[in-house]
């Protein structure tokens, strides 16, 4: 396969084929109305809830995580409301280990149960105070009334990464002979690396014939590594909230989670979700929780396809994947070259010039350019700028005055106050 036909979303350096990959064969848990109520600033009301889930489920994730109804009145209140909207994706709610929260969860019409309780030293002596052996117990009887009810159930521990792995897959073993649909992982306090989700999912994939749920933390930065990595080894389900917003740094961002996928494999991925719908959904996200999507946000941000160097603006113009592995159309965006600056290349002015329907040659964009770059040196020069002085330019050499043009200016100023 030639540079010019390979995919361009895709590495060409290539990783060992793995009979346990699910990186084409994985499923959202969107936990933005779960995780994302744990933010600092978050305070949803239920028509916010209800407009978030909608949006969730026209993008196409698979199932939307909720509050515990056991968090409080309203909490309850919304889970019965979301229920009641019949949207396509699955309704879960996060309970804890515990028959009374198992109940009032099943109350409310959920789909499925996500039980949850820690495992590690820290938890088990600071938290809950029990041991393995009630935790096996109590989590039996809490398994088995979901599964009595009909309704899809998860277990996870809490704190996995550390807490003893003999007693870790030693639960997940006895859970996994009760029938449950999925056992999770959990990342509590983001410490995990790439390398130990991959060795630990792929020994619990050798315990367990049920699905892997994976829930990573961004307290070191490696939540969206992390989760690719769980799915290459094994994990069937990870979970996102729109922007990473969750406790402390959060979780993989919804956009980032679904920028890896895309180039690992960009067709199903397009094939399963939406992903147009993505700015809007960050959008409303962000106005919510009184937050800005930041400049270098994945696929959404204001950066994302900005390019500014010359030699990346010419190759750019010439074939967007030199420097995109991202396709802006694909998720309603469009790529900006800028051209103001005192790095730009005179292949980047000749495309606006072009863009603009301007007699101008190859010369004069050339020294066009030239003066962009010193101007630039004062400081950098609006779009609208650039697009005066070519104009200006171009009527000039009508008269053959376009050099005198050039020589009269002297700071970006002046083109302003044209």
């Amino acid at each position: 396969m030639t540079s010019l036909n390979r995919d361009p979303s895709r590495s060409s350096i290539g990783t060992a084929a793995s009979y346990l990959s699910n990186v084409s064969n994985f499923k959202i848990i969107e936990s933005t109305l779960r995780e994302g109520e744990q933010f600092a600033n978050a305070f949803f009301t239920t028509e916010k809830k209800i407009e978030i889930a909608k949006e969730l489920d026209a993008f196409g994730v698979e199932y939307l995580e909720l509050t515990s109804p056991a968090a409080s009145t309203q909490s309850y209140n919304d889970c019965k409301a979301i229920v009641g909207l019949g949207l396509k994706a699955k309704i879960l709610t996060h309970v804890r280990c515990h028959m009374d929260d198992a109940r009032l969860a099943v109350e409310t019409g959920v789909d499925g149960l996500d039980v949850v309780i820690g495992t590690s030293s820290f938890l088990r002596e600071f938290s809950h105070g029990k041991d393995m052996q009630y935790i096996i117990d109590t989590a039996t009887e809490v398994i088995q009334y979901i599964k009595g009810e009909g309704l899809e159930v998860r277990f996870s521990s809490e704190d996995s990464f550390r807490s003893d792995i003999v007693d870790l897959l030693n639960l997940y073993r006895a859970v996994d002979k009760l029938g449950v649909n999925r056992v999770g992982i959990a990342d509590t306090v983001g410490c995990a690396s790439p390398d130990q989700v991959a060795e630990l999912v792929r020994t619990l994939r050798g315990v367990v014939s049920c699905d892997i749920e994976c829930h990573f933390h961004n307290d070191t930065g490696c939540a969206i590594a992390n989760a690719y990595a769980a799915l290459q080894n094994g994990a069937t389900h990870v979970d996102t909230s729109v922007l990473g917003i969750g406790e402390r740094n959060g979780i993989p961002p919804l956009g980032g989670f679904i920028a890896r996928m895309y180039a690992a494999d960009k067709e199903y991925v397009k094939g399963k979700y939406d992903l147009t719908r993505l700015r809007n959904i960050e959008n409303i996200v962000a106005d919510s929780v009184g937050v800005a999507v930041p400049f270098n946000n994945y696929i959404t941000g204001y950066c994302a396809f900005t390019h500014k160097a010359g030699i990346h603006a010419k190759a750019i113009l010439n074939n967007p994947s030199t420097y995109e592995i991202l396709r802006p159309e694909d998720f309603g965006m469009t790529r900006y070259v800028a051209i103001g600056h005192r790095l730009t290349g005179w292949n980047a002015v000749k495309n606006r010039v072009d863009q603009l329907g301007l007699p101008l040659t190859d010369s004069d964009c050339k020294r066009v350019t030239n003066k962009i770059k010193n101007l630039a040196d004062i400081r950098p020069l609006s779009l609208d700028d650039v697009d005066k002085l070519l104009r200006k330019y171009g009527d000039a050499k009508e008269t053959d005055e376009h050099h005198a043009i050039l020589e009269s200016i002297d700071t970006p100023d002046q083109i302003t106050q044209w």
